[in-house]
């Protein structure tokens, strides 16, 4: 059986740069496109040359893609020629391969927006379509606001995308550009544009996930016919953002009937790059991964509960619709007081430990993440904590310094320049077991706009600038994220803290610190951390 292409667009570097808070560089756009490339899209739309600065040095780099590179743009204004139209000029001056350019359709924002007739509508369509295709550009035809103009005057929206489509627009794409459509509605005004005689290898389909329908919606048009699907890598877009290419990709690939039906630019060796491309992206954005998302979210593919670890154990598929590998992604068996002996001998393996089944020290262990779990500690994350404390309860501990006092002192004042001065400083004093006793200081002094790294740096500091024999092991420790959650209200409230740690050998690990102070449960986390690193260096405790 020959399978039909499907197409797929990722809109990302312009549609994606309307999420609030989102502002990519030049810089930031090359590497994503570069990702988007490697995985095996088949057009990146780069952005609006002419719309600001850095969309424009971008178009200027001239990105070697195997992928079509894409110029979007609007169609021509009203009252003058496609040829004199600066807009358009600064979209084909943009020298790409296809031009994919936005139009109403929904007669209102024609008559409301844009204050023309629908006859000079229609014309600023064509002309500007037959336009691209006469500069010998692959052109593309946005039907903005076209499901709720179909559902307004089907006769007008039919008008508006047949125009494009007969003056040589490659692809008409569906938009529905509110996201206020479900798919029973895409699939059947989909149908009805093929109907009227825009065949569907000629028709796309573009979502908003405003009623978390965009992938659904974009699955719906393929079921009745389209076979070019716009998005944006982990659903970035304005509002609540576009259909998520993260889990269209893998849901065309690895599901049915799309997977038997249809073929599109990724493979199965690119596919095992998805969650390096999610997590990439969400890094430049400096942005904390969706755990819960689709195949790569890091919680995509954690099992809690012990019944489910259980299973899991035995074949992975009682609780897994996929292999986590095949997108780049991992199982992961959390610690919790949910927990039971399959979970935890799992999670013992993981981190270089065997027990047997049946080993009196699994209870042990058991009961301590329960007791702990109860004042507020949580190892669904902090895997690292949880390793030491198994380690304790086996046996295996090992106690490399006692913290004997530390202490903090954060200030905020104005200087003899009128300046505002915020300082933080930390004293530890640490006790060795061959009887040294080392004693360090870290002062932040930074007197411009409150830039002080604030107590917990100091802290973390002050403890890692002298450990004596273990010194040289930890140098290469650095905090990279820090959480807080506060546990319950009031003036009992209880502080949380995660914090996830990097070494130069590229580990990564995670710790987990409780107290009603905030900066004694950072403490917490900051020892365990460190004690991790000398576990996993195979260091020995220092003797007198």
């Amino acid at each position: 059986m020959t399978k039909e292409r499907l197409y797929l667009y990722d809109t990302t570097l312009r549609d994606g740069q309307q999420t609030q808070g989102v502002q990519f560089s030049t810089e930031d756009k090359t590497q994503i496109a570069a990702a988007l490339d490697a995985l095996g899209v088949d057009y990146i739309e780069g952005g609006w040359p002419g719309a600001n600065p850095t969309d424009s040095a971008f178009f200027d780099t001239k990105p070697k893609l195997a992928a079509t590179f894409t110029a979007f743009g609007m169609t021509k204004r009203a009252g003058m020629s496609a040829e004199n139209d600066d807009v358009l000029a600064a979209v084909l001056n943009a020298g790409t391969e296809a031009v994919c350019l936005v139009g109403k359709s929904h007669d209102f924002h024609v008559t409301k927006a844009l204050g023309i007739t629908l006859a000079e509508n229609t014309e600023n369509i064509a002309k500007s379509m037959a336009h691209m295709v006469a500069q010998g550009r692959e052109a593309l035809f946005d039907a903005e606001h076209f499901f709720d103009g179909y559902k307004a005057n089907p006769d007008y929206a039919l008008e508006a995308v047949k125009a494009a489509y007969e003056a040589g627009a490659r692809w008409i794409v569906l938009c529905d550009t509110n996201g206020g459509a479900l798919p029973r509605e895409i699939y059947e005004i989909t149908k009805a544009v093929i109907a009227a005689g825009i065949p569907g290898d000629h028709l796309g389909i573009h979502t908003h996930n405003d009623t978390e329908h965009a992938v659904a919606n974009s699955l719906a048009a393929i079921d009745a016919g389209a076979r070019h699907i716009q998005g944006t890598l982990n659903g970035l877009g304005e509002r609540c953002g576009n259909a998520n290419l993260t889990t269209l990709i893998p849901t065309l690939l690895l599901k049915e009937p799309y997977a038997s039906q249809f073929e599109i630019g990724v493979s199965k060796e690119g596919l095992s790059g998805l969650t390096r491309a999610s997590r990439m992206l969400d890094d430049i954005l400096n942005r904390v991964p969706m755990r819960q998302a689709a195949y790569v979210g890091a919680s995509a593919f954690a099992h809690k509960a012990g019944l489910h670890a259980s299973a899991i154990l035995k074949d992975p598929s009682t609780y897994e619709h996929i292999d986590p590998a095949v997108v780049g992604n991992e199982r992961i068996i959390p610690m919790s007081n949910q927990a039971g002996q399959s979970n935890l001998r799992k999670r013992l393996s993981d981190a270089g430990l065997s027990v047997e089944k049946g080993n009196p020290a699994l209870g042990e262990i058991l009961e301590r993440i329960k007791v702990a779990e109860a004042k507020g500690y949580s190892y669904d994350t902090a895997q690292a904590s949880f390793e030491l404390l198994a380690r304790e309860a086996l046996g295996l501990g090992a106690t490399y310094f006692d913290v004997e006092r530390y202490r903090v002192i954060s200030e905020r004042r104005r200087n003899a320049r009128g300046a505002t001065v915020v300082e933080s400083e930390a004293v530890v004093t640490v006790q060795l077991p061959n009887g040294a006793k080392t004693t360090s200081f870290f002062k932040n002094d930074h007197a411009d706009d409150l830039s002080d790294e604030g107590p917990v740096n100091a802290l973390w500091q002050a403890l890692k600038s002298d450990l004596g024999p273990y010194q040289g092991i930890i140098d290469d420790v650095r905090l990279v994220d820090f959480k807080v959650r506060i546990t319950n209200g009031g003036t009992e409230a209880v502080t949380r803290v995660i914090i996830d740690f990097e070494d130069s050998k590229g580990r990564h690990w995670a710790t987990v610190g409780v107290s009603s102070n905030i900066v004694d449960a950072s403490f917490g986390a900051l020892l365990d951390a460190l004690n991790w690193k000398l576990v996993h260096e195979g260091t020995e405790v220092a003797r007198g």
